[in-house]
């Protein structure tokens, strides 16, 4: 106790008047504000005068005030970067001045207070009175009063399921839209490849080429080529999209790709890390024409041997564009368009992956729900997709050629040092985390050994192969993937423990994901001997790990959403479901049928018993009755609320026979 109070002691001490500090600015729906220190249990409260044109979300850096008190205040000197830029709300248009001209104000449609943003009548771009519009912060000032804005679209008043996808995304952070000046870039970049270029590059244009994508796919970053060599060995390439080509370093376009970091990926919409000329049409490896590439060539065997490897660039002509359903039915069939290729693919991914969690990779199953829309978005079905054998052959080969990529830049030095370089770590687990999920585990029957990474690995496969099919699968699945330590974009090479790899790195996805351009651009220097030496490269690392998050918690926002939407034609009836979590308050139910998760309040079920919260059992056990919620238990449910602008399914318990008798019995007594 007396360390933690020293600890805090320092801090203030530290935190003297005057001193400036960086963090977030967190403003309550009061209008309060707090900004968040990165590194310090202490947070800084901000009043409202002294924003100085600071929003919630945006980084800031803060001085400290002097005077009394217990608690540290600050006020805000500078914006160093704003967590959005663009907002959707209510235009209110004033009627034309003496000047003749118009102009309007808008509001927000925010849980968060902020200044009406003031419209010129040059920038309402068609706008007019009581539109709903995304409008874009141009400028604020320090003493101005009201930030500067323009109309940047005006919504559809009857697709709220429209302005719900794009709240989504401007609330995480992203823009919907790219600047004039990138879109301008975006279109001067030419479509013809020179001869020159095709001179500077491996070309592989004859060699057996295709890409396998979803069926809705229209950025096809990767391609597989395949063909016999004269020595016995196997010839496959993984080529990659050459985004890097077309988009110069540092250029207005580069810039606003960076700030994304990723694409996101909505159930009705992808919003794009880059525009669409270049990721759907440029860069796409579109079938039947020239595309340049970034290439991982390997010579192997049939057993999955990698003999040696060539990464350079490429020129590919692809000559097929599967869907994985295609594929799958090529696996199953043993029949169709480059059969034979395709049977020897995937012997050799599979022979990959089972080498993998001999190794010690983990083998979470992925479950993905899709919804099934109509034109206007809206859910009218949900259907279950699993990782079958045509996506992990796919998968199996982009590891193969991410992790040679970072094994071959993990050997080199520069000037005795490593190359700066973007990894994708994945931490070992913390023993003290995994404790009681172990002991949850063991409840079902499930042994644990936590005595060394090893065998957490080993002890993870075995439980996952134990619980397949079983009613506690999902819910152990899940608990153990919370667990495990985040995977993340540094500098600092620690290996994936997750996959089982001492190197790792995205090297795969350069269309949606920034660091795999950064990675391309690392490697390129590297092959031609100029070394490319990033200092910022860590600080850059943080940014696309943490936009990376924010993409994460948008699609999860969205699939949210898409849950209620569907689920709003089911109030009022019952459903089979499985508990997936618990907390003092209630719990979270996910159907069996749709996969769509809801509250149980606690308050729901107090005619029936008080129930105390176990942490320990993940549980919420009956004072009188005994009666236990636990996770990964059946339960039926019935849905009763499902309110979209907060995303929430309220769901109640419907009552089993144990408690029913016992309810009955207490009113008798009475």
């Amino acid at each position: 106790m007396g360390r933690k109070n020293s600890k805090k002691k320092k801090n203030r001490n530290k935190e003297s008047a005057g001193h400036t500090l960086k963090g977030v600015l967190d403003i309550t729906r009061s209008g309060m504000g707090f900004v968040i220190l990165p590194e310090s249990e202490t947070d800084i409260l901000i009043r409202p005068s002294d924003f100085n044109t600071a929003l919630h979300g945006d980084t800031v850096r803060i001085k400290l005030k002097s005077g009394g008190g217990r608690r540290l205040q600050g006020e805000v000197i500078e914006v160093i970067h704003r967590k959005r830029t663009e907002f959707i709300g209510k235009l209110e248009v004033n009627k034309a001045g003496k000047d003749g001209k118009s102009f309007a104000f808008f509001i927000a449609d925010m849980d968060k207070p902020m200044p009406d943003i003031f419209i010129p009548f040059n920038n309402l771009n068609g706008a007019e009175d009581n539109d709903r519009v995304v409008v874009r912060l141009l400028n604020w000032e320090n003493g101005d009063k009201r930030p500067l804005g323009e109309v940047v679209a005006v919504m559809d008043a009857e697709n709220s399921n429209d302005a719900a996808m794009k709240e989504i995304i401007l609330g995480a952070g992203f823009a919907l839209n790219f600047s004039d000046e990138a879109m301008e870039e975006a279109a001067r970049i030419p479509d013809i490849i020179s001869e020159n270029e095709i001179k500077n590059r491996k070309d592989i244009r004859s060699i057996l080429t295709f890409t396998i994508d979803p069926v809705d796919a229209k950025d096809f970053d990767d391609a597989l080529s395949i063909r016999k060599l004269d020595n016995g060995m196997h010839e496959i390439g993984v080529h990659i999209a050459d985004v890097s080509h077309y988009l110069a370093q540092d250029s207005v376009l580069d810039q606003e790709a960076y700030e994304r970091a990723t694409s996101v990926y909505l159930p009705d919409r992808v919003n794009p890390m880059l525009p669409e000329h270049i990721s759907n049409f440029l860069c796409s490896l579109r079938p039947q024409e020239d595309k340049l590439t970034f290439s991982a060539i390997f010579q192997m065997n049939e057993k999955g041997e990698v003999k040696q490897y060539w990464l350079g660039k490429t020129i590919i002509h692809s000559d097929r564009r599967f869907t994985y359903e295609e594929v799958q039915k090529i696996i199953d069939d043993k029949s169709g368009d480059y059969a034979s290729e395709i049977h020897l693919l995937n012997d050799i991914a599979q022979r990959l992956r089972k080498k993998r969690f001999d190794n010690g990779a983990i083998n979470f199953s992925s479950q993905e729900v899709r919804f099934q829309l109509n034109e206007k978005g809206d859910p009218i079905g949900i259907v279950i997709k699993e990782s079958k054998e045509s996506h992990q052959l796919i998968e199996e080969f982009m590891l193969l050629a991410n992790r040679t990529v970072a094994e071959n830049i993990s050997k080199l030095k520069f000037n005795n040092k490593p190359i700066p370089f973007p990894y994708r770590i994945h931490d070992d687990p913390d023993k003290e985390k995994l404790l009681p999920f172990a002991s949850f585990a063991k409840k079902f029957g499930h042994k644990f050994d936590v005595s060394s990474p090893e065998r957490i690995a080993a002890s993870f496969n075995q439980l996952l192969k134990n619980v397949q099919g079983r009613p506690e699968q999902h819910v152990l699945e899940q608990l153990g993937i919370r667990t495990m330590a985040k995977a993340k974009y540094t500098t600092e090479n620690v290996g994936h423990y997750g996959l089982g790899f001492e190197n790792y790195c995205h090297f795969t996805s350069p269309i949606r994901r920034y660091p795999d351009i950064q990675v391309h651009r690392i490697l390129f220097s590297v092959l031609n001997n100029r070394i490319m030496i990033d200092k910022k490269l860590e600080e850059k690392c943080k940014h696309t790990s943490e936009r990376e998050r924010a993409a994460m918690e948008a699609e999860r926002a969205a699939n949210k959403y898409k849950q209620v939407q569907y689920m709003k034609q089911f109030l009022g009836e019952d459903f089979e479901g499985i508990i997936s979590g618990v907390a003092s308050f209630g719990f979270w139910v996910e159907t069996v049928a749709h996969k769509c998760e809801g509250l149980v309040s606690v308050t729901s079920l107090l005619e029936y018993d008080e129930f105390r919260h176990t942490e320990a059992d993940y549980a919420l056990i009956g004072r009188r009755s005994g009666k236990q919620f636990r996770m990964g238990d059946k339960v039926q449910i019935k849905v009763v609320a499902a309110n979209l602008v907060k995303r929430q399914l309220d769901y109640e318990w419907v009552v089993d026979d144990e408690i029913s008798l016992t309810k009955e019995s207490r009113k008798k007594r009475k």
